[in-house]
């Protein structure tokens, strides 16, 4: 499909300023909802770096969705003219103190789960149910619990004789 160069650039602007692009599965919408680009236009763009190997696409729920890989930085970069410098958003790097762990506090020492203590409250350590019950049994709590198999219509088996 011959796409305008002016279109072409605006894509290939944005997939690279964002890092991953979506497209609805719509052939005939008039523009991109990101874009003032034609829908189909932004979709065959994009298949085209796909086929490619500049970008990875995964389907779901009628949209495509387009992750940029290395390759397909170094090959925008080159058609956009763009100095190493410029990578996309997905691509930052975070800054995050060190010592500090994530869901933790500033300090970074709040414990993790396998350091807690235990609880104070008898949380399933109650009598009468798994191994705090009575003579250290796992199961169903209280001897009335008796289960019993009567038959029944299962694979293999015949109506009930009358």
């Amino acid at each position: 499909m011959l796409i305008p160069k002016e279109n072409r650039k605006k894509i290939y602007q944005y997939l690279f300023q964002e890092g991953v692009m979506v497209a609805k599965k719509d052939y005939n919408a008039a523009k991109h909802h990101e874009l003032d680009v034609p829908n189909l236009q932004v979709i065959k763009a994009l298949q085209s770096l796909n086929s490619r190997q500049y970008v990875r696409t995964q389907f779901s729920w009628q949209y495509y969705y387009y992750f940029l890989t290395n390759e397909g930085v170094e090959f925008l970069r080159k058609e956009l003219h763009l100095p190493v410098e410029i990578v996309p958003k997905t691509q930052y790097k975070t800054k995050q103190s060190v010592g500090v762990r994530p869901g933790g506090d500033e300090r970074g020492d709040r414990p993790f789960r396998g350091d807690r203590p235990p609880r104070e409250d008898g949380y399933r350590r109650r009598e009468g149910f798994g191994r705090g019950g009575p003579g250290g049994k796992e199961g169903a709590p209280g001897e009335g619990y008796k289960p019993e198999f009567r038959g029944g219509f299962g694979r293999g088996r015949g109506a009930p004789a009358s």
